[in-house]
């Protein structure tokens, strides 16, 4: 999968001999220093490290001349000469450990591991059980768990541990290599069946990129590139028919001569979340920004405020399907570990608050890249902490009444012995989008977007959830309107989701959870409001459909026929009048209206299909629509304002014919009497 630098806020790609990104140079700086701290440290070892340090020393005088030789070239920094050297002295004597160890040393500071690899062998041939041979122990180690060589590294680990005291420090930390071998060797005996496919040329314009995320329903792909003159954007592409259409600049307000990238998106693909490092007003290293999308226009990107971005570092957001809440990177103080994932959510205010640390999910080691699905309960994100491959491996812990659950790896080939990091899951939890590293002929590394299907072992901790598309606008003039789409869980009677509908064009997208009965209210003013029923609770994939939402004006301009609803989420047992707990919601609902709108007169009406004899059921609509205006008088609406009337079977809007049928014409409706 995709290789990953999480030192950077975009990505550690190579741009060019002109120009590099801030990313690049922040990350150059960092990498260059570690490697820098790993040269003086090896440099130290060899300069420390005295002949003869091991029991068994050389036989050879001429052996040992060419050594301290040798060792005299490390001091001065002579490496090719020490290499020379100690070449030399081991060819007099076969058997002289010590120069073998120092020629692996020399190899690890020249940057030449397969070299080092071979002559560290040689020695622990020879010293398999003293304690000098360790750092030999420990570079073949990690070599062959680099390489992801699981079932070769585990003796050289296990030989390795015995050098420590049980339990010590050293010990334990050598104990989690062995683990990381173990896991990795498992889990590759029982690979996933995974078979990534590259996205299409057309998306794939330029040498690199990265980071994909997609709307609720995959029309819309945003993602981050690495143009030829070393500058990164964000980049949109959307879906036409099978195929994806050309990217473009997701806009003049967002992308700049410097760079842009991690995006994170609403499910409506209309709030984006990305990082910038430089050119823009800040408080750290690195901050978030947001922008909201009108029409086909984005909002000029406002930096998310001191509550989400401080003197540290800030990164890699991930957004939720309602835009409420955000996940993200920063290395802030009260952390569990150096770099630890986040959470701040929106306030009624409209202010993010102070977000707070994901503790029972970071580590002491870095976490990276999260993502939270659009169902809001399953966080994937990137560890070096949990148990793994090596490096950097992808999770999922799922949200529960009771924290968060325990981190799952999500397996091999997904995660390998490189670093894996952002993927994406599609909303039905079907799909998985990500970037894959590639070298290519010039020496230089290049990044494709991939998909692949959500192996069924996965598919099954990712509860998918279904989306709601379409266009609000005036039942009677198609004007499009903004409006607030708010989805309810019956049961608990709590909000889950709340949309805007696009003030221009209408338009939304609010994420529907399978596994439960919910209800959806699109409410906008000057209108009556509409609400709908979804009972997916046999359902579990996640499943699109597309609706428009025509709002009935509470008074029609061209003075037309007073406008009616339905109410799609009372409900009553068959046969009876009682009202079932989960009315609650609609009543409210009503309720809430009628309070906004304090002149306005109604009448409630039931209806019935024409089974069980018409009289019964003239007499049942009567009652039904009587218990309506009964929750509504006790709820404070005053009884002159309310009108109760049944219809029985009189009035179908559907032929009775089928049972579909039949349960549209058994229904609640009100309508408007007077304003």
């Amino acid at each position: 999968m995709a290789s990953f630098v999480a030192n950077t806020q975009v990505h550690g790609y190579s741009v060019g001999p002109g120009r590099r990104s801030p990313a690049r140079r922040r990350s150059e700086r960092k990498k260059g220093a570690g490697n820098i701290r790993k040269c003086l440290f090896i440099l130290s070892v060899l300069l420390a490290f005295p002949p003869f340090f091991l029991s068994s020393f050389a036989q050879n005088k001429k052996a040992v001349e060419l050594y301290k030789k040798a060792v005299d070239a490390v001091a001065q920094r002579q490496m090719p000469e020490a290499l020379e050297l100690f070449h030399q002295a081991v060819e007099r004597d076969t058997g002289y450990t010590e120069a073998y160890l120092k020629l692996g040393q020399v190899y690890e500071f020249m940057r030449q591991p397969d070299q080092a690899l071979q002559v560290y062998l040689r020695a622990i041939r020879q010293q398999p059980d003293k304690p000098g041979t360790g750092l030999a122990y420990q570079f073949v180690s990690a070599y062959q768990l680099k390489k992801g060589n699981y079932q070769v590294a585990i003796p050289y680990i296990q030989q390795y541990q015995k050098l420590f005291p049980p339990n010590s420090l050293q010990w334990k930390r050598v104990d989690r290599l062995l683990q990381t071998a173990r896991f990795g060797a498992q889990a590759v005996i029982n690979p996933l069946a995974v078979k990534p496919q590259p996205l299409s040329a057309t998306v794939q314009a330029f040498p690199s990129q990265y980071f994909p995320v997609l709307t609720a329903d995959e029309q819309t792909l945003v993602y981050t590139v690495l143009k030829p003159e070393g500058d990164e954007d964000l980049m949109v592409a959307t879906q036409k028919g099978e195929t994806w259409g050309p990217p473009e600049s997701i806009s003049a307000h967002i992308n700049t001569p410097n760079n842009e990238g991690t995006p994170s998106l609403s499910a409506d693909g209309r709030t984006l979340v990305f990082t910038a490092c430089q050119g823009r007003t800040g408080y750290g290293s690195c901050d978030l920004y947001i922008s909201r999308k009108t029409g086909n226009t984005w909002s000029e990107p406002q930096n998310l405020g001191p509550a989400v971005n401080t003197r540290s570092w800030e990164s890699q957001p991930a957004l939720s399907a309602d835009g409420r809440r955000l996940y993200f990177v920063s290395d802030r103080k009260g952390g569990v570990g150096r770099r630890d994932i986040w959470c701040s959510e929106l306030g009624e205010d409209g202010e993010w608050k102070t977000p707070y640390n994901l503790k029972s999910i970071n580590t002491p080691f870095d976490e990276a890249s999260p993502f939270i699905h659009a169902n809001g309960l399953s966080l994937f994100f990137a560890s070096e902490g949990h148990m793994g491959m090596g490096g950097y491996d992808l999770f999922v812990a799922d949200s529960t009444a009771s924290g968060w659950s325990n981190p799952q790896n999500l397996g091999y080939p997904i995660n390998t012995a490189d670093d894996q990091a952002a993927l994406f899951v599609s909303a039905n939890g079907a799909r998985a989008y990500y970037s894959q590293e590639q070298s290519s002929g010039d020496g230089k590394q290049r990044s494709k977007l991939y998909v692949f299907d959500l192996p069924e072992p996965l598919r099954q901790k990712v509860r998918p959830v279904s989306y709601l598309k379409g266009l609000v606008a005036d039942a009677r003039t198609k004007k499009p309107l903004q409006a607030t789409i708010e989805l309810i869980d019956l049961t608990t009677n709590q909000l889950v989701t709340r949309v805007q509908s696009d003030p221009q064009t209408g338009q939304y997208t609010a994420v529907l959870p399978t596994g439960g009965e919910y209800a959806l209210y699109v409410v906008g003013p000057g209108y009556l409001f509409k609400s709908l029923s979804f009972d997916f609770t046999q359902k579990r994939e996640g499943e699109g459909l597309t609706m428009s939402v025509p709002l009935e004006p509470i008074k029609p301009a061209d003075g037309s026929a007073p406008a009616k609803e339905t109410l799609n989420n009372i409900f009553f047992e068959t046969g009876r009048y009682d009202l079932e707990e989960k009315s609650r919601t609609e009543l409210d609902r009503l309720v809430k209206f009628l309070e906004v709108n304090q002149t306005v007169k109604i009448e409630v009406s039931g209806h019935t299909d024409n089974q069980g004899g018409t009289a019964n059921n003239l007499e049942l609509s009567k009652k039904r629509a009587q218990s309506v205006v009964d929750y509504l008088t006790k709820a404070g609406i005053v009884p002159t304002r309310i009108k109760s009337a049944g219809y029985g079977e009189t009035r179908p809007v559907a032929p009775n014919t089928t049972d579909d049928n039949r349960k549209l014409n058994r229904r609640i409706e009100w309508r408007i009497l007077s304003v």
